[in-house]
């Protein structure tokens, strides 16, 4: 949440800009390196506690310390295969085996 919090802070900021730049005429391709310069100053300089936030938030995700994400449909489908496996121990589940490619015409037996 803080990663999002310090991006909203630093678009909040960047938007303005670039309107004020491009109204001032200076183009848009020098507007947009002007108001992103402008913005990462005056993020910089004015919102670091939400940049060690959002710095911690990260360092946290990449450590490998921080619990997978893991959608609803996703934990269902491991407890299915838990179960599966647990009440039928001779059933091996790979999911990294690629599925058997099916080609029109011939039956999956026939390869």
């Amino acid at each position: 949440m803080a990663f999002f919090k310090y991006f909203l802070i630093r678009a909040a900021v960047f938007l303005p800009l670039l309107v004020v730049f491009l109204l001032l005429g200076l183009g848009a391709i020098f507007s947009t390196l002007a108001a992103a310069a402008m913005a990462f100053c005056i993020s910089y300089l004015f919102f670091r506690k939400q940049r060690d936030e959002a710095a911690a938030q990260l360092q946290h995700r990449f450590s490998g310390k921080a619990k997978p994400l893991r959608s609803a449909m996703e934990l269902r489908d491991a407890d299915a295969e838990d179960s599966l496996v647990d009440a039928h121990p001779d059933i091996v589940v790979n999911s990294d085996a690629r599925p058997p490619r099916i080609i029109p015409g011939k039956s999956p037996d026939q390869g």
